[in-house]
């Protein structure tokens, strides 16, 4: 979706909050807990009409791929991609399995880097590498973006089963934490069209504690489109450093939301949970125009608006 130099000029640097003081967060949660039970579940097809796979595509090595298992099924309905960069800017495509699977059951190909490291079918773990203490990245920004190059590559290629059923206007890119910051580094690509960033934001300080991963604010200056940021409360690690990323950015429409659910978001839950609801509807409007989709986020009384559960800051967006 574009947007006016109209609404441009009227960002400023206010925001409008569209809700009262947040709800209380939720209960703190054993992360290895929840991340054991949901490594015992199975793949979701994710509730959308189109069942979605899980899958690795030997013509894009490290990678694993989430798309609609017939694509037949679609007609002449043109699938979005969805590039994302994993939690902890790890090599485990899988550890946002069910948010990931459900995204493509409603028409998308989403390509995460790395292997299936968790859940069904998974493959040892990868030893960490960097200092002690210092999280180090396994996969980079280029990796995230080697999955729009394949996928339009694709799109182009006769003989691949995406073969003319990728619309090219229709790519976004996302990422949880460390993996937010891989889509900010990729936001600037002019292939993008829509920004998603779970549960994380550039360092306020200035520092960069994340081995093989350069990052400062004057990166917020690369966005071209609309930005979403869905952060998880005043205890999400990255709160801080999110809603100064929304505080600063005032040349693109931008929405801050918090559902005060911690770091971890709701990635675990099955079929993705709230958030994966709300980041499909972001794409739905920013990409494919859907108004009903647009609705949860604008107007005074936009569906997250009016959810005591959401907390809601909005800067170009009516």
């Amino acid at each position: 979706m574009r947007f006016g130099l109209a609404v441009i000029a009227a960002l400023g640097g206010a925001s409008v909050s569209c809700a009262q003081p947040g709800p209380p967060a939720l209960p703190a949660q054993d992360h290895a807990a929840v991340r054991a039970a949901a490594d015992a579940r199975p793949d979701s097809p994710g509730t959308g009409p189109y069942a979605a796979v899980k899958e690795i595509e030997t013509s894009l090595p490290a990678h694993v791929v989430y798309r609609p298992a017939d694509l037949a099924v679609l007609g002449a309905r043109k699938l979005g991609v969805l590039v994302w960069g994993n939690g902890g800017c790890s090599d485990d495509g899988a550890s946002a399995r069910f948010h990931l699977a459900e995204i493509a059951s409603h028409g998308y190909l989403v390509i995460a880097p790395g292997e299936v490291r968790s859940g069904p079918g998974a493959v040892a773990a990868s030893p960490r590498a960097g200092a002690p203490g210092r999280l180090a990245v396994e996969t980079g920004e280029g990796d995230v973006r080697a999955g729009i190059t394949w996928a339009l590559a694709e799109n182009g290629r006769k003989g691949s089963p995406y073969y003319g059923r990728i619309d090219p206007k229709w790519v976004a890119v996302a990422g949880h934490s460390c993996g937010g910051l891989q889509a900010l580094q990729i936001a600037g690509d002019p292939r993008v069209r829509a920004v998603i960033v779970h549960n994380s934001g550039i360092f306020t300080d200035g520092s960069n504690p994340i081995a093989g991963m350069t990052v400062d604010k004057s990166l917020l200056k690369t966005l071209h489109t609309p930005v979403l940021y869905v952060l998880g409360g005043p205890t999400d690690v990255a709160y801080p450093n999110g809603t100064d990323d929304f505080r600063r950015i005032d040349h693109v429409p931008a929405v801050l939301l918090n559902l005060p659910v911690g770091h971890g978001g709701t990635f675990m839950e099955p079929d993705g949970g709230r958030v994966a609801q709300v980041a499909l509807a972001w794409l739905e409007w920013q990409l494919r125009g859907d108004k009903a989709a647009a609705g949860m986020f604008t107007g005074k009384d936009c569906r997250l608006c009016t959810d005591a559960q959401w907390t809601v800051e909005r800067k170009g967006i009516e």
